[in-house]
């Protein structure tokens, strides 16, 4: 069974601070990203801007990007 957002929240705002304090930080923890995929994400990104240091790829500007892809679309 599934509570209304709106009756869940009258409810959580009348538990005492420390009650709400808890949940908040619960509700956080459960939207934190695995401590795996964040460091894959880190070690990627760290390879692709060393590329980028040594010359193995070219940065291209924002703006020409969007008109690359803009005109591939039409």
């Amino acid at each position: 069974m599934s509570i209304p957002l709106d009756t869940l929240e009258a409810e959580v705002l009348k538990l005492p601070a420390g009650a709400r304090s808890r949940l908040l930080d619960r509700l956080i923890a459960s939207l934190e990203a695995d401590a795996d995929i964040e460091e894959a994400w880190a070690f990627e990104s760290e390879r692709r801007d060393a590329e980028v240091d040594e010359g193995k790829v070219a940065t291209v500007p924002g703006a020409e990007l969007l008109d690359r892809l803009r005109a591939q679309l039409r």
